[in-house]
């Protein structure tokens, strides 16, 4: 497996012991589980900054969280999961030694109407993950 495929793999195991439903590269389901909903995107690496003695690519890679609440308390559900989120990524910023650092941005959350039930409150949560490699393919 490459380096950045078990990084990601990583990120949703952690993800995974949240309350909250933790999907990787799902569609939205057409019902959102009481407890809120979170589905990985693998985002993109970037272009990375490469060093040559030792050859190493060094990438700052942008995966993003979607993250769904669905209820008459979705403001504190939507407010509680993405503190559970934040405090799962800074209980290990380096994903078990396999990122140099990792970093989760604010989200930017927006209600969505849904006719004939509750709203959902969603947003995405951009997840910075720092890390080196020998080659841009592993």
């Amino acid at each position: 497996m490459s380096a950045r495929e078990t990084i990601l793999t990583a990120l949703h195991a952690r993800l995974s012991i949240l309350p909250a439903t933790a999907l990787r590269g799902d569609v939205l389901p057409e019902r959102v589980p009481t407890d809120g909903l979170l589905i990985l995107r693998d985002g993109e690496p970037g272009e990375p900054e490469v060093t040559l003695s030792p050859l190493r690519y060094h990438y700052q890679h942008r995966a993003e969280i979607e993250t769904v609440v669905q209820g008459a308390n979705r403001d504190a559900a939507f407010d509680t999961l993405c503190a559970c989120i934040g405090a799962a990524v800074a209980a290990d910023r380096t994903l078990g030694g396999l990122c140099d650092w990792v970093e989760a941005e604010a989200p930017q959350p927006v209600d969505l109407p849904v006719e004939g039930a509750a709203g959902l409150k969603a947003a995405v949560i951009p997840v910075i993950l720092s890390y080196s490699t020998a080659d841009p393919l592993s």
